[in-house]
Order: C-alpha cells, then sequence, then structure tokens
C-alpha cells in the first residue's frame, strides 16, 4: 500500500508498497519504495521522473511488478488517467513492460547503473540523427550479402589447412597475388605480391608506415585532423601544402624540408579536386631528387562519374611511393581489409613494425575478398554502386540548383561526397541549423591544418553515399532548409 509521507504544492513524497516477483511467481513480498513526485511540470511528468529515478538507480530491479495504476492513483490522489499514461509512455520508452495477466513491471533490459556510475555528471545528449549525410561510409544496406557469403564458402572450402595457423604478417598469399593482378587492371599500379602487405585499413597502413618515416611529413592543407594526429602522435612533424582546384601545389615541397608527402591525387579529401598531371610529374621528380617518398592515399579511385578513373601515381615510379587502398568505400568499413604497395626496400621495415603475426586481418575475410576479386564479384559490386552514386550525385546537384542555386559544389564529379561551398562567415550558423533538423553533416573549416596559410574556407562536407537509398530525397530536402539564404 502507498502511503503518503509529505505533500505540499510542487512535492509529494509517498512510500509505496510494491510487490517483487521471485523465482517461484507464486511466492511474492511487498517492500516499500519511496517515490519523490518533485520538480516541474504536471502529475505525470513528474511520476514518470520519479519511477525513472527509482529504476535507473536499482531502487526499483528489472522484474519488479508495480501497483495496478487504480491503486497507486488512489494513494497518491491523483487521476488514475494520469498514472495510467504515465505507465503507457514508460512502456514505450522500455523502462517497464507490460503484460495481460502479469501487470506492469520494470523491464529486464531496464539494467539499473553501478553505484560507482550513480553519481556521474549528466552529460547532454546528442542530437537525434534524422539524415546521415556524414561523409563517413557506403551505404551499409547495400553490402552484397549474397555474393560475399558464396566467395565465403568458396574460399574456406578451398583454404589450405595451413590457412587456419598463426597468420603470416605479410598477409594471405591469395590475396595478395589477387590484388597485383586487380590493381594492376584497374588502378595503373605496378606492383607483385611479395611487395604488398595487408593490413586493417588505411590507418592501420600510416601507423606502421610512421614506423619508418624519418624527418618532417608534408601533408594537403585541408584533410583529415585524424591522419594528421597519427604522424604527430609518432613524433613526425606535418608542414601543409596549399590546395586548389587541381590538388595540392606540389611545388611548394622543396621549401618544407618534408623527407614525404602524403596525397590523396585521384579526388583530394576533402575539396575534391584531382592532382593535376604536371603535379603528378613534378612530384616524382622530387621524391627522386630527394630520395623522399610519396604516400599515395586512393581511398575511393575507383568512382569517377564523368570519364574513366585516373591511373594511380604509383604507376609512375613504383619505387618512391607507397600505395594504399581499402575496402572501407568500395564495400565496407566493418571488413577492416587495406592493402599497401611498397617499393621493395621498405618491405622488411614495414613487416617489422607490424610484428612476426597477424594480428590484425582475420584470415578468414582475407581468403573471402580473394575470391570476391577473383570471380569478379568485386568488379560488378564497383560497377553497381558507381551507377548508384553518381546518381545520388546528379540528385544533389538538382536539388541545390533547384531550390538553392547560389550554393555550388565544387571538386569533380567522383567519389562519396561533395563540399558545398558556402557564403563567407555562415558556416557555424549553417552547421547549427543543421542539428536543428537532425543532419549529421561536417563542416570544412575542421579539416584545415592548423599551420595553413590558406584562408579559411566556408563550406560543407556531404556524404551522398551514407544513407541507403530509400532516404537520399528527404535528406537533400533537409539539406536544402539548413543552407543560407542567397540574399
Amino acid at each position: 500500500m502507498a502511503r503518503p509521507i509529505a505533500r505540499s504544492s510542487r512535492t509529494a513524497i509517498w512510500c509505496v508498497s510494491v510487490s517483487v516477483s521471485r523465482t517461484d511467481p507464486a511466492q511474492e513480498s511487498g517492500s516499500d519504495l519511496h517515490l519523490e513526485l518533485t520538480g516541474s511540470g504536471g502529475a505525470r511528468v513528474r511520476l514518470m521522473r520519479a519511477l525513472r529515478e527509482a529504476i535507473h538507480s536499482g531502487r526499483l530491479a528489472p522484474g519488479t511488478r508495480l501497483p495496478p495504476y487504480r491503486a497507486l492513483a488512489l494513494d497518491l490522489g491523483i487521476a488514475r488517467n494520469t498514472v495510467a499514461a504515465a505507465y503507457a509512455e514508460l512502456v514505450e520508452e522500455g523502462w517497464l513492460t507490460a503484460r495481460q495477466g502479469s501487470g506492469t513491471q520494470v523491464a529486464h533490459r531496464a539494467t539499473p547503473v553501478g553505484p560507482d556510475l550513480r553519481r556521474a555528471p549528466v552529460r547532454p545528449s546528442r542530437p537525434r540523427i534524422v539524415h546521415d549525410l556524414a561523409p563517413s561510409s557506403p551505404d551499409a544496406a547495400a553490402f552484397p550479402r549474397s555474393s560475399w557469403a558464396a566467395s565465403a564458402r568458396r574460399a574456406l572450402a578451398a583454404a589450405p589447412s595451413d590457412a587456419f595457423g598463426v597468420g603470416d604478417p605479410r598477409g594471405r598469399p591469395e590475396l595478395r597475388q589477387a590484388l597485383a593482378d586487380y590493381l594492376a587492371r584497374t588502378r595503373g599500379v605496378r606492383t607483385r605480391a611479395d611487395r604488398i602487405v595487408i593490413c586493417s585499413g588505411y590507418a592501420h597502413g600510416l601507423r606502421l608506415m610512421c614506423e619508418v618515416l624519418r624527418g618532417p611529413v608534408a601533408v594537403e592543407a585541408y584533410g583529415l585532423g585524424f591522419h594528421r594526429s597519427l604522424l604527430t602522435e609518432a613524433g613526425l612533424t606535418t608542414v601543409p601544402l596549399t590546395v586548389d582546384a587541381h590538388g595540392a601545389r606540389v611545388e611548394e615541397l622543396p621549401a618544407t624540408g618534408a623527407r614525404a608527402v602524403l596525397l590523396t591525387p585521384a579526388h583530394q579529401y576533402p575539396t575534391g579536386g584531382a592532382l593535376h598531371p604536371r603535379r603528378r610529374a613534378a612530384v616524382i621528380d622530387w621524391a627522386r631528387a630527394t630520395g623522399g617518398l610519396v604516400l599515395e592515399d586512393d581511398y575511393d579511385g575507383e568512382f569517377r562519374y564523368d570519364r574513366e578513373p585516373v591511373g594511380a601515381v604509383q604507376g609512375l615510379d613504383p619505387d618512391h611511393v607507397v600505395y594504399f587502398g581499402s575496402t572501407s568505400k568500395s564495400l565496407s568499413p566493418a571488413l577492416r581489409l587495406g592493402w599497401m604497395a611498397l617499393p621493395g626496400r621498405l618491405v622488411d621495415d614495414v613487416l617489422a613494425a607490424k610484428g612476426p603475426r597477424e594480428f590484425w586481418s582475420g584470415v578468414t575475410d582475407q581468403l573471402t575478398l580473394a575470391d570476391f576479386i577473383v570471380c569478379g564479384a568485386y568488379d560488378r559490386q564497383l560497377r553497381h554502386m558507381r551507377k548508384i552514386y553518381r546518381h545520388r550525385r546528379d540528385l544533389l546537384t538538382a536539388t541545390l540548383a533547384r531550390q538553392a542555386p547560389h550554393i555550388t559544389v565544387s571538386g569533380i564529379a567522383a567519389g562519396l561526397h561533395a563540399v558545398l561551398d558556402l557564403p563567407p562567415g555562415t558556416e557555424q550558423a549553417t552547421l547549427r541549423a543543421a542539428r536543428r533538423l537532425g543532419l549529421a553533416l561536417d563542416g570544412l573549416g575542421p579539416y584545415r591544418h592548423p599551420g595553413s596559410t590558406m584562408p579559411p574556407r566556408d563550406g560543407l562536407v556531404i556524404g551522398y553515399g551514407t544513407p541507403p537509398e530509400h532516404a537520399v530525397p528527404a535528406a537533400l530536402e533537409a539539406l536544402c532548409l539548413a543552407l543560407p539564404d542567397g540574399n
């Protein structure tokens, strides 16, 4: 039974007898529970707040049966519809469960926090994402499950027994040979299987190279801060190169004193330009003249929509370029599979940095990807997704031309993202408007190297590859609502 302890116009504290279900359903016991109906709001809001707190703190354990809402309403002196509405809303939120004949109980998934966390400061919740245009991944719903599963079955059936022993840090030979053939055919990469090292993605490959590099590393003035941080955490200084519509201005390299340069030549990330042919040749000349090293991040080189993809810079001089690739954009970042095509002189150093065993990439996924490439499924998936992503980019530009003609899309027609140029001084206000509309996207500002002398640009980085196909039109409509006016 519920007993009133105190009451005022804003606060009521009640001691409520609740039935707790035991292992034997026939045996139940009642225990007193103090509910504090405090704070602002009506009776329903205060009751819900009190019940949530009791569940969250552990005073109401999972499985605890609550009093019938009629009884609780009578004891609290409030309308029974108010208690019924509070119970119903907490059921919807997942705090309670209600089944006919069993009453209302605390949900088993509403696990109480431990004592050490009960006094933790309350952090503001992140805004709910309604439209995901973050430039981080391909369309996860488009992963080729059936063909991947078929490759997995074939690969496991054909795998030699030694594949399931201690992993070779170079990676499985089946995958390295498949990649050597594929990269030569589609990206113009000149390498051999014994010069390819498998890694768990581009970031892992870059970490390994950090163990090998010496001296400053030149980087594009706009790029991922996470990648710059990998270099600086390894004790390497990063020097920014100006970026324009033709990629990085590599003519600045001699003045930097850099021993290596990190580039995204096929599709500069994030600004979207392709490295001009003269600059491609110039960076190779610089590497040959100085003994420097070019680190080529070919993160989305297969996705070009206005023409055939430009070949990799590595093909111009395999002895001075480290080529990085991965499945993060072509298939899924969840696979954690990447590769490095190395100059022969660096293979042993990179393997020494990686360690004597394969701790990073699963053998079964390596074997599956090898079969996926050899059987042609990888090419088919890329052709399929190329059409989808091209349509999405076309839809983005058409929507902007119709609803926000003052906003331009910069960069080449390629990849899974685009940069929208904004009027000066409007980036932060646009990001706030986007958050209010439930849009997840990036501003261009955080990509800028803190030491760059380039004038800052206002812009948005839009990942049109991220949302599932059916969600793209609504996401673009919401995007247009967040954009600044053209006045």
